[in-house]
This record gives structure tokens, C-alpha cells and sequence, in this order.
């Protein structure tokens, strides 16, 4: 199994490689896409798949993630993650708990916390966490179910009581990435902003040339 061999800083943009999104393209297009347009940090998340195929799509995903030398995190499932050697795994707040994750995945295994409020954000610090998903800051078609919006208000709250890197996320364009990073932000996570996108390599480079 590659890996890969310099982990990607946390920050900038992180994209989130949903299976519901792509109807019309292969995951791993996706992926090589936006590699060669300059994405390192990786999420693959499928929310209605059943294990062994999403095992099989991971490990796909996971190979080229390593031969491209990306930093590749699965969502939720700790059991997926270490099956195809993840370098990481994103838990949402009905996920296993931060503690049980790190004792099954290891010490070097990055963890993400995705979280809503003060409270969840103050509880992720003290588990260890290694970053932070934070929002919705906007409206997102994403998810229907979605936790009340956060705002860059609550961001810049959140931003003033922890150094652990922040990865704004909801509704996030391009457009508005200037105001994350003012508001606090290290990077943004996107999903269908680049997997719908007609072309994904300017959508990618769109978002990175905002950050610099």
C-alpha cells in the first residue's frame, strides 16, 4: 500500500470527495484532477454505501491519493480508515468517541472533529484532536440536514480560543474564501463546489488562488 511520504500541512483546501455528488464521473478522475491542480489534502465520505463497496472505492482512491503523494482521510468509519491505511479519519459528533478512535487508530493516525458550536469545539481540544471541521458557515445543498448556520461570527469566536487548524465548511466558494481567512480560517473543505464543478481543474485553482 502507498503512502504518502511528507504529510500535507493542514491548511488551504481540503477536499471532501463525496460518492452522492459524482453521478456523472468516476471518484478517482476527480481525484487525479485535482491533484495535478495542486489539492494535497484529500476526504473520501460516502454516507449510504454499504462497507465492502465503500472499501473498494477507498482502496482505489487511497492508491492513487499515495502514488500522488496526498494526504488521503476517510469520514466516519475507523474501521475502513485503518483497513486501507488512511492517513487519517474524520469523525462527525455521532461518530466513535475521539478517545476509543485514537486508541484503535494510533498516535499517528490525524483525526478530525467535525463540529458546530463553542462547546464541541472546547471538548475536541481537550481529546486531542488534530484539526477541526467547523460550520456550516453558509447555506449548503450538501447536506439537507444540516446543523444551524455559524457564520463568520462564530468562526472568529471559535478562532480566539484554540491554535488547532480550522477548516471552515458550508457553502464555501471561492468568492468568499478572503473572509474565512480573515475570520480565522486555515483552510476550507469542499465538496461540490469541485466534484459537480463542469471543470474541475479550474475550480481547484480558483480556490487555491484565493488563498494566496
Amino acid at each position: 500500500m502507498p503512502t504518502s511520504p511528507i504529510r500535507t500541512p493542514l491548511r488551504g483546501l481540503y477536499l471532501i470527495l463525496d460518492q452522492s455528488l459524482s453521478s456523472t464521473r468516476l471518484l478517482a478522475d476527480v481525484l487525479k484532477q485535482a491533484g495535478e491542480a495542486g489539492v494535497q489534502l484529500i476526504q473520501y465520505r460516502d454516507k449510504h454505501g454499504s462497507l465492502n463497496e465503500m472499501y473498494q472505492q477507498a482502496m482505489v482512491l487511497r492508491d492513487l491519493a499515495g502514488k500522488m503523494g496526498m494526504t488521503f482521510i476517510v469520514n466516519d468509519r475507523c474501521d475502513l480508515a485503518k483497513s486501507v491505511e488512511a492517513d487519517g479519519v474524520h469523525l462527525g459528533q455521532s461518530d466513535l468517541p475521539l478517545d476509543a478512535a485514537r486508541e484503535l487508530m494510533g498516535s499517528d493516525c490525524l483525526i478530525g472533529i467535525s463540529t458546530h458550536q463553542e462547546e464541541e469545539v472546547k471538548i475536541a481540544i481537550e481529546g486531542g484532536a488534530d484539526y477541526l471541521g467547523f460550520g456550516p458557515i453558509y447555506g449548503t445543498t450538501t447536506k439537507k440536514d444540516h446543523e444551524p448556520l455559524v457564520g463568520l461570527e462564530g468562526l472568529q469566536r471559535v478562532r480566539s480560543f484554540t491554535t488547532l487548524p480550522i477548516f471552515a465548511i458550508g457553502g464555501i466558494t471561492s468568492q468568499v474564501v478572503p473572509d474565512l481567512i480573515a475570520s480565522g480560517a486555515d483552510g476550507v473543505a469542499v465538496a461540490s463546489a469541485i466534484v459537480k464543478a463542469t471543470d474541475v481543474e479550474s475550480a481547484v485553482q480558483s480556490f487555491i488562488a484565493a488563498f494566496e
